[in-house]
Order: C-alpha cells, then structure tokens, then sequence
C-alpha cells in the first residue's frame, strides 16, 4: 500500500484524536473505575478504521501506540514509555490496532448503514474482550491486583463505560455513514473508497 501525503495525513489526524480523547480523564479525573480510566479512545479507534478503511485505520493506531511507547504522553493520564506494555491496560492500545482493521474490512465490503453501525459494535467487542483479558492476565501475572480480584471483576469494572462505549459505536457508524455520503465519496476524499 503506498502512502500519500493526504493518507499520512489523515492518520496522524487520528493519531492526535486518540491522544485527546485518551486524556478526556485529566479534566473529568472522576471518570475512572477500578483501574480504567473512561476514555473516547475507542470512539476515535472505531472512526479511524470506518472512515480510512482497515489498512491506514489499522496504521494510524500502530502509529498511536508507537508514539505513545516511545515516550510521547498519549496514553491515558498522560501516560508513555515503554514500560506501558506491562500496564494492565496496555490490551485495550492494541486492541485499538485490530479493532480499527476490523470495522474498516467490514464497511470496506458494505457501505449500508446497518453495516457500519455492526462493524463498529464487532470493533467495541474486539476492544472489550482482548483489553479485558490483557488487564486480568496482567493482574494475575505480574501486576499488583486489588484485594479479592477476580476474571467477574474484571468484567465487572467493564460494566460501567460499556453503556458509553454502546452508545459510541452506533454513533461512531451513524457518523462515518453520513460523511461517506456527504464527503469520503465525493472530491478530494473519494480515493479512500476507491482504495479500499
């Protein structure tokens, strides 16, 4: 795949939208349960493969984690280094990665609207499950786990943002629908289709 200046472009767009909406908690500090913090991250993993489709979506999200492990504050909290990879939360960066590719292969062969709001909700599920089992393997592993905890816990703590994460995705699809109608499939944008 060669890359063009508008397509390194529009990845490094969302490489700076994951590094916002990873830190949505540094001004709204309450919005952390257990041991994870309440993000817009997969919101803008989930466009960035909708809308650039799975394999610059995928990119842009292995440039995220790239620059965040690093050592450049784009993680959560302002978090960086690569010491991040032994966080418990680190499942859900590279979650990131997979879920992107997935949601943009499904709208890449459907461009109906049901199909990209089940891509990204097939997107939210890969986020779920692989960054919720990286955080109980961690805790289990090599991280200091809280008192009692348990693979329900960690589950448990998901309860709390899945509501958001829900309601995210469909808007997430509702949204990369309306712009391929209205701009990705028309003008100077047009060759993100034609790519995919």
């Amino acid at each position: 795949m060669k890359l063009r200046t508008i397509d390194l472009t529009l990845a490094a767009m969302f490489v700076a939208l994951m590094a916002v909406g990873a830190n949505i908690t540094s001004f709204v500090p309450f919005m952390t349960v257990g041991g994870v913090p309440i993000t817009l991250q997969t919101f803008f993993a989930l466009l960035a493969g909708l809308i650039l489709g799975a394999r610059l979506g995928a990119i842009s999200m292995t440039v995220y984690a790239a620059v965040g492990l690093v050592g450049v504050p784009v993680f959560a909290k302002f978090g960086a280094g690569f010491s991040t990879i032994i966080s418990p939360t680190f499942g859900f960066i590279l979650s990131f990665i997979i879920a992107a590719y997935a949601a943009g292969k499904i709208v890449e062969k459907n461009r109906t609207l049901p199909a990209f709001i089940a891509a990204a909700l097939t997107g939210l599920v890969i986020n779920y499950v692989l960054g919720t089992n990286w955080m109980y393997f961690a805790y289990k592993l090599w991280a200091a786990a809280p008192d009692g905890f348990t693979y329900t816990m960690a589950w448990l703590w998901m309860v709390v943002p899945l509501p958001k994460d829900i309601i995210l995705a469909v808007f997430a699809g509702m949204m990369a629908h309306r712009l391929e109608k209205t701009v990705l499939s028309k003008g100077s944008f047009s060759f993100l289709r034609k790519a995919a």
